[in-house]
């Protein structure tokens, strides 16, 4: 019997305003994939996003280019060489990686993992605004061990003084989503390092990075958006010490998993995150995570409301998911 496709666009509102250097957003929509027959169903979420050059049209048009391939059986091996990296790949591929589980009865974890999954500490982001209320926030949730710092602006310096002030206890990791530039770089790092942060997220424009090179690295800088595959890996050494691994990036979970050991074969530290969507796009990135060295999948934390069943989070900790939700 072919596999059947469903391709859904859904919208969540995000509880408030999330502010990066480059956006505003009120509400996180998502593509979900449906593959399955009479037997069993897999779902996989993605989330189109502007910066990589996707549109909601265009994520839905590309998994619908591959009805008869979903339809006739398409593996995920087959589905890296006949489709890109991006959303609607990872859509794709983690809806097979669901059915495959479900026809099997053998859980995902069980291939990704060394030993069962267990819960992970996520971080918790403190969206761009001026340094008081970023405090005030920050202050609210200080009991957190774990904090990432949108900045990206005129007065990073004292936003990252603010946060640390209000959060003495939590480890921060400082985003600034490709805002820092070559004249500021060098004093923002400096500030980090003073206040004690853990990691400097993509600080300058991917491209516009080299820099990274001959500059001492006060506190570790992370790949994000200047990393999106295995293939990107050589590219960012001498540059980047960590690299951010997204599925929404990499275009799947079977591309993830390549990237994430390919980094730890050249030295970089890895760090699991993510776009701002439920919990079926969060569901495989914390199986992915269990090993890694810092863990940002609080998408549903940004939620006014999240899928049913979600994930369970308690406190910083996020727990594996249930079958129900993925996997």
């Amino acid at each position: 019997m072919p596999l059947s496709l469903i391709v859904e666009v859904e919208r969540f509102p995000i509880a408030g305003v999330f502010r990066i250097s480059r956006e505003s957003r009120t509400e996180a929509t998502v593509v979900t994939c449906i593959i399955g027959d009479d037997r069993a169903t897999g779902r996989g979420e993605c989330v189109p996003y502007k910066r990589y050059g996707e549109t909601l049209e265009g994520v839905v048009e590309l998994i619908e280019s591959l009805r008869s391939d979903i339809a006739d059986g398409i593996t995920r091996r087959e589905l890296m060489s006949k489709m890109p990296a991006g959303a609607a790949r990872n859509a794709i591929d983690c809806a097979l990686w669901d059915l495959e589980a479900k026809r099997s009865g053998k859980p995902v974890y069980e291939h990704v993992c060394r030993q069962p999954p267990r819960p992970v500490t996520t971080a918790y982001t403190i969206s761009l605004g001026e340094p008081d209320e970023m405090a005030t926030r920050a202050r609210a949730v200080s009991d957190r061990p774990l904090l990432k710092v949108k900045v990206g602006g005129a007065n990073d310096v004292a936003r990252i003084r603010a946060v640390a002030a209000a959060a003495p206890n939590s480890r921060l990791i400082v985003d600034a989503n490709e805002g820092w530039n070559d004249d500021n770089i060098k004093d923002n790092l400096l500030a980090c390092a003073h206040h004690n942060v853990a990691l400097v997220e993509q600080p300058l424009p991917a491209g516009k990075d080299a820099i990274l090179r001959d500059i001492p690295h006060a506190v570790p800088v992370c790949a994000d958006e200047s990393l999106h595959t295995a293939d990107d890996l050589e590219a960012m050494r001498g540059l980047y010490d960590a690299i951010n691994i997204k599925l929404d990036k990499t275009g799947g979970l079977t591309a993830a998993l390549e990237l994430r050991e390919k980094g730890r074969e050249l030295g970089f530290s890895i760090m699991i995150g993510c776009m701002v969507g439920t919990s079926l796009a969060m569901a495989p990135g914390v199986l992915l995570a269990q090993d890694a060295d810092f863990v940002d999948l609080d998408g549903p934390l940004m939620l006014r409301e999240d899928r049913v069943p979600g994930l369970r989070y308690s406190g910083a900790l996020v727990s594996p998911p249930d079958p129900d939700l993925w996997g």
